[in-house]
């Protein structure tokens, strides 16, 4: 199951999670029981390791701590915290309590569900393609007659573009039963693959057809 949460490191006493860099790139934030300053490394878009930030110390924060981390987090979408020190004082019951207080309801999906659309769109070169799900997208949306219907009642486009995107993650995925919270989230994460929106090209084709509509 994909959750966004954080891990348990066990080279360290210590939490960590992903992290979205301002650049657009990942990175990982360790947080070190009764320690204030956190540790902190960017993961290189080209080797896949951590590149450390500066005054980092190596003793409170090894290298192993950092690949322990990256390990654990994969697959799993970005998490935000606020600066804290973290002890081992506070109870697991209090900090689910603290965490409900503080963060949405989180949205759960089953990453086998997620995995079989990250493979339906993975191009020959291993990597997430938006241009490949948005083509695939456009073309079931054009025969798509509650999408018609949609766009003859006007429909926003956000609307007519949820009809397209739950029927195909209903259709690749195999999964009847996901709900629309599910899909929105799955939607969420493929869009932390890229800094720019995954449905861009889907939302321009939708705008034409309820133009041509109006037209």
């Amino acid at each position: 199951m994909i959750r966004t949460n954080t891990v348990n490191l066990t080279i360290i006493p210590a939490i960590a999670f992903r992290q979205k860099l301002p650049s657009g790139g990942s990175g990982i934030t360790i947080l070190r029981y009764g320690v204030d300053q956190p540790g902190i490394a960017s993961i290189s878009k080209t080797s896949g390791e951590p590149i450390y930030a500066k005054n980092i110390s190596e003793k409170l924060y090894p290298p192993e701590a950092f690949l322990e981390a990256m390990e654990l987090t994969k697959g799993m979408p970005y998490g935000k915290r606020k600066p804290v020190r973290v002890t081992e004082e506070i109870k697991p019951a209090e900090i689910a309590e603290e965490k409900a207080e503080e963060l949405p309801e989180e949205v759960v999906v089953d990453s086998a569900d997620y995995q079989k659309i990250v493979d339906k769109y993975t191009d020959k070169n291993g990597k997430l393609s938006y241009e490949l799900m948005n083509k695939d997208f456009i073309k079931a949306g054009r025969n798509n007659p509650v999408v018609l219907r949609k766009l003859e009642e006007n429909a926003p486009l956000g609307n007519i573009r949820f009809v397209i995107v739950k029927d195909q993650f209903n259709r690749i995925t195999g999964n009847p039963n996901l709900t629309n919270k599910q899909i929105n989230k799955m939607v969420e994460l493929l869009d932390e693959v890229s800094p720019k929106s995954v449905f861009k090209e889907l939302n321009l084709e939708i705008r034409k057809w309820k133009k041509a509509r109006k037209g």
